[in-house]
């Protein structure tokens, strides 16, 4: 699972879509394409990625659907997450 995670967070847009996410609100994948200036279908499977990997979960909502992290995520996952979405890493 943390291969995955590390995998799918290694990929500027998704990160870019978790930090989105970091408020703890869902959000309809239209958001974060607007907010990214990315496509429906480009953004869409990036959100697949981050939802095969563990990192997101959805809902649909007549023909748009809404993501959200994981609230379920384990404590290792939660911890790589929380790095992975620091702004500065401090030397």
């Amino acid at each position: 699972m943390i291969h995955a995670a590390l995998t799918a967070l290694a990929e500027p847009t998704r990160l870019a879509a978790m930090r989105v996410l970091m408020d703890g609100e869902e959000h309809c994948v239209c958001d974060v394409m607007r907010r990214l200036g990315a496509t429906q279908s480009r953004m869409s499977r990036h959100m697949q990625v981050l939802k095969q990997a563990g990192l997101v979960v959805d809902r649909r909502d007549a023909q748009w659907v809404r993501y959200k992290i994981n609230p379920d995520l384990p404590p290792p996952l939660r911890a790589l997450l929380d790095a992975a979405l620091v702004d500065e890493v401090v030397a």
